[in-house]
């Protein structure tokens, strides 16, 4: 009998247990690393959760399928195993499109829900980038694949790119992106959420978008429920921890209230 249950995945935690917990849920091709610019000030408000999505990071070979839709339901799995009923929730990109669904499938688990950069809200993403940054594996090929991600004049942290490359160094995760971005860039489109589903997400929700994302255009913040919180960065790119601190920090702590 084959056992069906979602994967537990991969992942860190920071801050005091006793704190409403808050899930950071990372873009592709990343870690739950890419948070850690600001997990620290983050911790002083909150229990955070930092997990490695399906593919990514450790949790490269859980089992199960790569779909937005079955990382859902592992991150529910991973907060069930924490012993965490409810809790605050944000996503980067990828990450954004898995807290969505996310807040769809379990909304009374659901306090807030922070995006920044969301996929799945339009068709339209940068497919060729996303490609060749899944098998990037060398700093130089790191920094370029993120550097397409940027808006001009900005530059991904050193840091980041160090922890990327340290993470590609393991030939079956490189296998996983590879595969995880042909499935998510099919005929150079991606998935999207409808609107009119968008609209029952029950719980608050605030969106940071940067008005010059390369990789996700800012049209597609258009057309939003009315009761959604638009946070529009003047000239931010894709990356929006490192182009938009204050901004992306700003719209956590005020969903935490």
């Amino acid at each position: 009998m084959t056992d069906n249950k979602p994967p537990v995945l991969a992942c860190r935690e920071a801050g005091p247990r006793d704190k409403p917990a808050l899930v950071l849920l990372h873009g592709f091709g990343g870690s739950g690393h890419y948070f850690d610019p600001i997990v620290e000030e983050l911790a002083a408000k909150a229990r955070i959760v930092l997990p490695d999505l399906p593919g990514h990071g450790r949790s490269f070979d859980v089992a199960g399928s790569r779909h937005p839709r079955a990382a859902a339901e592992a991150v529910l799995a991973t907060m069930d195993a924490l012993g965490c009923e409810r809790f605050h929730l944000a996503g980067f990109s990828l990450g954004g499109a898995v807290a969505s669904l996310i807040a769809l499938q379990a909304p009374k688990r659901v306090l807030s829900l922070t995006l920044l950069a969301p996929g799945g809200y339009g068709a339209e993403i940068a497919a060729e980038t996303l490609r060749e940054f899944a098998v990037a594996r060398t700093p130089e090929a790191v920094r370029s694949g993120l550097a397409k991600m940027t808006a001009p004049g900005s530059a991904a942290p050193e840091e980041g790119v160090a922890q990327i490359v340290s993470e590609r160094t393991n030939d079956a995760l490189v296998g996983e992106l590879e595969a995880i971005a042909a499935m998510i860039t099919r005929d150079g489109k991606q998935g999207a959420i409808p609107r009119d589903m968008l609209a029952g997400i029950a719980c608050p929700v605030r969106i940071v978008w940067g008005t010059a994302d390369p990789v996700l255009p800012v049209t597609q913040s258009n057309g939003l429920p009315a009761d959604f919180d638009l946070r529009l960065v003047e000239g931010a790119g894709h990356l929006l921890v490192e182009e938009a601190r204050d901004a992306v920090v700003d719209a956590l702590s005020a969903s935490l209230g």
